[in-house]
């Protein structure tokens, strides 16, 4: 059985690396997250036991809490201030219609559960994911939905930076995966991630990565730390989290994702549209370019934006404090508007029963 499951493990790895190679290879920002989420499926799928320790996923959680929070600098979020009313209103629009398209999606059964309503939410894929397995829905059909959304973005969004913005397109800078390490600050790094991890073992939700995120931009805010992360322990966070997502997935479950497909494309077309509204009231009412809009109000995952926008000429402080300010919103009103929407389909479909027994007594 040991050998079984080195076997296994040396297969993943193996499909990991092909991936992350092919995904790198076609310049998808994503890569190090989806290519072992794809290869997790794939593996789990044919059969293989694997599963990644909790301890492993908890400590990968915090040190992407610490990732959001190096590219969160206070700074950028200044620059929001002019425009709040616009911005406020285009955020609440975009989660209102990401909740209405998670209610629709809920109310024809298209998926169990509260799962169409946490998929659905707009940005903060991880976090969303992760709060959504502390709220006890099916963490695997949340991800499907989530990471479909963000491989949508991440593709278009390179494709519109290739053909709008970037002249030869997006240009990927091969990391320097063993470069010097400054020793001091990744020791505050280090501790800092130990909080998240220490939250995590709490069981407070989503915590192992709001916790580091919160500090951090409090910490770096005031001058106190230089988040260090080493690209290798990014690539082996990154590589943790998508095995621990994509080895969840079962042949049943991946049917049934299948089946869905179709309504939650749609639903991640809905949204796409939804949002191009919002980009395209910022270039009318705030004067932001038509390249910084877009990519600024793209509701796929925040780190894969701003890598994109890093490699683009838009205005990358606004890209990020944009995509963070709706980031946080989502969390705050993620939860509420979750079981809010679950309360009310359990109400209704209570009433419909009620309505059909007295029917069928009549």
């Amino acid at each position: 059985m040991p050998n079984r499951a080195v076997f296994q493990w040396a297969g993943l790895l193996t499909v990991s690396a092909v991936l992350v190679a092919v995904l790198t290879g076609a310049h998808l920002p994503a890569a190090l997250l989806l290519g072992p989420m794809v290869a997790g499926i794939a593996v789990s799928s044919a059969g293989a036991a694997l599963c990644v320790p909790g301890r492993c996923y908890v400590a990968a959680q915090a040190v992407l809490g610490c990732l959001i929070a190096r590219s969160l600098p206070v700074s950028a979020l200044g620059g929001l201030l002019r425009d709040w009313p616009l911005l406020l209103a285009g955020i609440l629009s975009v989660i209102a219609a990401s909740g209405a398209l998670g209610w629709l999606l809920t109310r024809w059964r298209v998926l169990p559960g509260t799962v169409a309503i946490w998929g659905s939410s707009p940005g903060a894929a991880m976090a969303m994911t992760l709060m959504a397995e502390a709220y006890g829905a099916d963490v695997r059909l949340v991800a499907f939905m989530q990471y479909l959304r963000v491989a949508c973005v991440v593709m278009v969004g390179s494709l519109v930076v290739r053909v709008w913005g970037a002249g030869p397109g997006i240009v990927i800078e091969e990391p320097a995966w063993f470069s010097a390490v400054a020793w001091g600050p990744f020791a505050g790094t280090l501790a800092l991630a130990a909080l998240g991890f220490f939250a995590g073992r709490l069981r407070i939700p989503a915590g192992p990565m709001l916790v580091p995120l919160a500090l951090g931009v409090i910490l770096q805010g005031e001058g106190w730390l230089a988040i260090e992360l080493p690209p290798w322990l990014l690539a082996a966070s990154y590589c943790v989290i998508g095995w621990s997502i994509g080895l969840r997935f079962t042949r049943p479950i991946l049917c049934h994702a299948m089946r869905a497909l179709v309504p939650v494309i749609g639903s991640i077309a809905a949204l796409f549209a939804v949002c191009a509204v919002f980009a395209l009231s910022l270039v009318v009412f705030a004067g932001v370019d038509p390249l910084t809009a877009y990519l600024a109000t793209s509701p796929g995952g925040a780190d894969s934006v701003a890598i994109i926008a890093a490699s683009s000429p838009v205005d990358l402080p606004f890209v990020v404090g944009l995509q963070t300010a709706r980031f946080l919103l989502v969390l705050l009103t993620g939860p509420i508007i979750a079981r809010f929407i679950a309360h009310r389909m359990g109400a209704s479909a209570a009433h419909k029963i009620g309505l059909d027994g007295a029917q069928r007594r009549s």
